[in-house]
Order: C-alpha cells, then sequence, then structure tokens
C-alpha cells in the first residue's frame, strides 16, 4: 500500500488511533552520535506562475510548486493532470489531522477492494527535500521503496514533521484552507487494512488542472 507514514519511531508520535497494520515501514534502528553543527537555513521555496488547480465535492484547492526542490515530481504531476489522470478519483485515505491521500486511480471505481496499491504503471525516483510538512503541504505517497511513487499524493492536514526528508514534498496550498479542513472532517471507519481511514463517503476528485496562478486565485 502506498502511504505516507515513515518509522516506527515516527508512529510513536501519532496518536493511538494511528497506529495501526500497514503503517510500519521502516525500523528505529540504533541512535547516531550527535554532532555540533552550524544552524541550517531553510530552503527558499521556489515557485513559478503554474499551479494546480484541485476541484473537488467539498470545493477547490490551489497549490504551488517548490519547482527548484522536486522537479521531476512536478513534471510527472503535472503531466499526469493534463492527461486527466486525476479526473474522477477520490480522496480515498483519511487520517483526521494528519492527511488526506488520493490519487489512486482504482478510487475512480467506487468499492474497489484494491484501492490504495493503484498507480499509472510506472514509478519516479524520490526527491526528498528539506521542505516540511505541515498543514497544506502536498507530498507523494510511497511505499516501502523510497523510489516507488507513481500518482498517489497525500495533502497534510496538520504537523507531519516526522515525514521530512521521507517523502517528496513539492508543493503547498495557497487557496482553498477551507475545502482542506472540510475533507478532513469526513468520518471514517476501519477499512479492510485495519486502519480506521476510509472515508464514509466518497470524496470525489472532479479534475485536477494546471492553470496560471494569476487565473486561479480570482
Amino acid at each position: 500500500m502506498w502511504t505516507p507514514f515513515g518509522t516506527v519511531c515516527a508512529m510513536r508520535y501519532l496518536h493511538t488511533h494511528l497506529l495501526m497494520a500497514a503503517l510500519v515501514l521502516f525500523g528505529c534502528g540504533k541512535p547516531v552520535a550527535q554532532t555540533k553543527e552550524e544552524p541550517k537555513k531553510e530552503p527558499k521555496m521556489e515557485t513559478t506562475n503554474e499551479v494546480a488547480v484541485i476541484d473537488t465535492t467539498y470545493g477547490t484547492m490551489v497549490v504551488e510548486f517548490f519547482e527548484k526542490d522536486a522537479p521531476n515530481t512536478i513534471a510527472n504531476f503535472k503531466k499526469l493532470a493534463r492527461d486527466k489522470f486525476y479526473d474522477g478519483t477520490a480522496f480515498h485515505r483519511i487520517v483526521k489531522g494528519f492527511m488526506i491521500q488520493g490519487g489512486d486511480p482504482l478510487s475512480k471505481e467506487p468499492g474497489n477492494p484494491n484501492v490504495g496499491t493503484g498507480s499509472p504503471g510506472y514509478r519516479i525516483k524520490a526527491e526528498f527535500n528539506a521542505n516540511k510538512h505541515v498543514f497544506g503541504v502536498l507530498s507523494m505517497a510511497r511505499s516501502q521503496d523510497p523510489d516507488s511513487a507513481g500518482s498517489q499524493f497525500f495533502i497534510c492536514t496538520g504537523d507531519a514533521t516526522f515525514l521530512d526528508r521521507q517523502y517528496t514534498a513539492f508543493g503547498r496550498l495557497i487557496k482553498g484552507d477551507d475545502a482542506l479542513r472540510k475533507i478532513d472532517d469526513v468520518p471514517t471507519r476501519t477499512g479492510r487494512s485495519g486502519e480506521k481511514s476510509e472515508p464514509t463517503e466518497r470524496v470525489v476528485v472532479r479534475k485536477v488542472t494546471i492553470a496560471n496562478r494569476a487565473d486561479a486565485m480570482k
């Protein structure tokens, strides 16, 4: 299953209801000796005039891209959007206060038992970077293999910085906070994986379009 969760260590940080099967991808490992380093500056989030407009049944969200930090990931997302790959999919996984996950082509078919495993038929290399996973950040979902992302993505609905440098953050919300919060509030039930993250109602992505920033922000 493509999932935006990191180590067992990270999971201990989550609320009890997040500690479900299929979230364990890596071991905690041994502690590493600490060395003093100069404070690192936060990377500048470079963007262009192109943004993604995600139109859902709960409202519209506009996302700008971190062009310099994840160029190949962004190019892949834009291509899929322009090919209408995302149109008619759904946010199939919602963990309140953490993230909403979508982009699975299998979610176009309501009730498909394999939702969560779909892809465009290929994988892309990870572009881990220093952008933090906080509210509104767009990132790629993946399996245990770091280079296993394809089309599935997630949008953070809370602080998830334990995912930093383990998942490819490639954009952030600049409009539509209310829509994101509404989706985050959709009730969920326990699904086949044993995790309480399956929406009780279908949250459809009507379409994803790549647009000029000025037009999208009107």
